[in-house]
């Protein structure tokens, strides 16, 4: 069987100002899901979470159901037809040779089985007369929010707590969902500089209080930059849109060592310092900067070499 391959490294961070935008770009669907070796470990903790953590990883409301077959179907089709050294289906069996488990797809809750063959989390959302509406998830790596809280509402009610998403974001998502186009898989890289490495977060905006643990000496090491590759597609049988979010948290120091070269690891630490600068305050603060910005700024100017 052929290895998985090392994760990769995600570089979100676009020069310039900050500026709050969709930033789409297509993918074929050989790319729709990444599968790397980090795959047993967050599989792992998927499995440990829907046994002990079930009602705040997994909610759907009700209308959903066909929506949710889909799902299964739609995951499983492309797992076999691009994956087919890791996934093979023999009837209703879907076999996941990574782990060896050997799955009844009509025997299991089809969304629940779909998201415990992908590191991504699956997100239904639902277009309705009134907008588009969130309408079940298997929610394993949240970053920072709870599916309980959000399960239900329209999309512009989930983003409410986002700084200017009401003002700037909330139109052009909503007719971006009513418009996608079946066989259409688009994704996004979204960022934050966390003090956790665990995948699973439900918890954490808006913090203030100093993070003293966390120094300009240490700060490579005890801060993360947490990116969520995001992919949408459209459902074309319900009409839902399918939401993937797959997690990735790399150490800082990783995060700005993108090789061997010294003047390239040293313009993506500038580069990230300069995106953490250009946050509006209230936008550093909905991702909780302050606990420990100070550190993370004097590391970061200290890897480009500014204070040496």
């Amino acid at each position: 069987m052929r290895p998985l391959p090392a994760e990769i490294l995600h570089d979100p961070i676009e020069p310039g100002p900050y500026r709050m935008a969709m930033g789409l770009t297509t993918v074929p669907e050989a790319d729709w899901f990444e599968l790397d070796d980090r795959y047993g470990a967050d599989m792992a903790e998927k499995r440990h979470l829907l046994a002990e953590r079930r009602a705040d990883v997994l909610a759907a409301i009700p209308g959903t159901e066909a929506a949710c077959a889909e799902t299964l179907a739609l995951v499983s089709a492309a797992l076999t037809a691009h994956r087919s050294d890791w996934f093979s289906r023999s009837g209703p069996i879907l076999t996941n040779h990574l782990t060896g488990e050997a799955w009844d797809t009509q025997a299991h809750p089809p969304l629940e089985l779909a998201g415990r063959l992908v590191q991504e989390d699956l997100c239904l959302i639902q277009n309705r007369p009134e907008g588009p509406v969130f309408a079940a998830g298997v929610l394993c790596f949240p970053s920072r929010w709870r599916l309980s809280e959000k399960i239900g509402l329209p999309l512009a009610a989930v983003h409410g707590p986002v700084p200017a998403y009401a003002e700037r974001l909330a139109a052009p998502v909503d007719r971006f969902m009513r418009h996608l186009r079946p066989g259409r898989i688009v994704c996004r890289l979204n960022w934050s500089i966390v003090d956790d490495p665990a995948l699973f977060q439900p918890g954490g905006k808006w913090r203030v209080a100093r993070n003293d643990a966390v120094t300009a000496e240490n700060a490579g090491d005890s801060l993360f930059l947490r990116v969520e590759r995001q992919t949408l597609r459209l459902l074309p049988a319900s009409g839902a849109v399918l939401f993937g979010i797959r997690v990735h948290v790399y150490p800082l120091h990783r995060a700005v060592a993108a090789g061997l070269d010294p003047d390239r690891n040293r313009f993506l630490a500038g580069r990230l310092a300069a995106a953490v600068r250009a946050l509006p305050d209230n936008v550093a603060t909905y991702k909780s900067l302050p606990s420990f910005r100070t550190a993370l700024l004097a590391w970061l100017d200290n890897a480009t070499g500014a204070t040496a």
